[in-house]
């Protein structure tokens, strides 16, 4: 490998927002402070969240690129500490959350009210990267599972769930937790956690499809609920995908995952989503996708169904779930744009001011199902706070993202 630059400088962003974990309210005033996971005493930087929860861009020393783009001996990514603290809340510290160049990472901190804590601090630890660190290979699984002959039908169509329940450990773990993790939120986790997001973009989007429709089988088949479990699927490596509760995501997987959530891979004559094994490809090999192999195609110019159906024959493709479970309303098929109008614009408009009562940032609209510039700046603001680009258009990832947080601050609480 050539690392003959790293003596050049290079920097990682990081942007952390802040929520309660009871409803959807945006934290304003957090005291935040960032060291070297190496120095925790030593910090190198500060900042305070605004009133949607959201704290300054920080930018943070990361190492070179060159370091993720094969595999290195050397660590590709630094780890940082993140200490918050706000007035009412219990204090959290993450330990390890990492900085790749040229990347903007997304740390989301969830703080517990006072008087529902259980009085000490929580720790976060984010451990090593599954490409960097040592990871129980996957167990070989059929990518086609059998389904229960009780002459009713199970499932009759690929839905994408509201939630996923992870459970944090080997499924024969009974003291190991179950979370409830929303489906976009899962996916982006497990993409953070299995590849780096400085790879070409058909590589990530290749590796997002096989994650989602390795998940997407276990939410089809109901693998373990079948076996008498009460979960979804487990953050062990042996039989599943990494998770990890708390870790950071990044910006470039976070966008795609928001645009492509409602794909899976399929085969003809098959009904439920293929269950697409994969690895590492170099400490452990599989029959199925090799995560390394797929940057180095996508390095060549392989496009993602190209990368796809390297690993898993021609007759992969890729299909799409039309219902998604817990939104309001469904996409209306196309973007919504100034001299848009109709119901659609009149339900978007009707999330956006209950949104703006927790997010006070976005700016006051009416309902009167006209698509006009205050709906546009309305929509420009919530998409600069949820990390969308902001364009004032609701186009397919900015109607979903509104649907989610529009749940999401009309409920009380989060299950589990």
């Amino acid at each position: 490998m050539d690392i003959s630059n790293q003596a050049q400088q290079y920097f990682g962003d990081l942007r952390i927002s802040v929520i309660s974990t009871i409803g959807y309210i945006p934290i304003e005033g957090a005291q935040i402070s960032i060291a070297y996971t190496t120095e925790p005493g030593n910090v190198v930087a500060t900042a305070t969240t605004d009133n949607s929860g959201i704290a300054q861009l920080i930018q943070l020393s990361a190492p070179a690129f060159a370091l993720s783009q094969e595999p290195s001996e050397i660590q590709p990514y630094t780890d940082y500490n993140i200490t918050v603290e706000a007035d009412g809340y219990e204090p959290i510290i993450v330990t390890g959350s990492e900085i790749l160049p040229n990347e903007l990472s997304l740390q989301q901190i969830r703080m517990t009210p006072l008087q529902v804590a259980q009085g000490e601090e929580e720790i976060i630890n984010i451990p090593v990267h599954t490409l960097f660190g040592e990871y129980p290979p996957k167990i070989p699984e059929d990518e086609i599972k059998p389904m229960p002959d009780t002459g009713e039908i199970v499932l009759s169509r690929v839905v994408i769930p509201e939630y996923i329940v992870v459970h944090d450990g080997l499924p024969s773990d009974r003291t190991a937790p179950n979370y409830w993790v929303r489906y976009k939120d899962y996916i982006k986790n497990v993409a953070s956690c299995e590849i780096y997001s400085t790879w070409p973009e058909n590589a990530i989007y290749a590796n997002i499809l096989v994650i989602m429709s390795f998940t997407l089988n276990r939410v089809y088949t109901e693998w373990y609920r079948n076996q008498g479990y009460d979960f979804t699927i487990t953050s062990s490596t042996a039989y599943d995908q990494k998770w990890i509760y708390g870790r950071n995501i990044f910006e470039s997987i976070d966008y795609l995952v928001d645009t492509i959530f409602n794909n899976y891979l399929s085969r003809p004559g098959v009904q439920q989503p293929i269950f697409t094994s994969y690895c590492d490809g170099q400490r452990v090999t599989c029959n199925g996708l090799s995560q390394w192999g797929s940057k180095y195609l996508a390095d060549e110019g392989y496009s993602a169904i190209e990368i796809i159906r390297y690993y898993y024959g021609n007759d992969m493709y890729i299909n799409t779930a039309d219902t998604i479970s817990g939104v309001p309303s469904s996409y209306p098929g196309y973007a919504l744009n100034i001299g848009s109008s109709g119901d659609k614009v009149r339900q978007l408009q009707t999330q956006l001011i209950r949104i703006a009562r927790n997010y006070p940032a976005i700016p006051t609209i009416t309902a009167d199902g006209i698509y006009g510039p205050a709906t546009a700046d309305a929509i420009r603001t919530f998409q600069g706070i949820f990390n969308l680009p902001k364009t004032g258009v609701t186009d397919f990832a900015t109607w979903y993202e509104v649907s989610d947080i529009y749940v999401g601050v009309s409920r009380i609480a989060e299950p589990g």
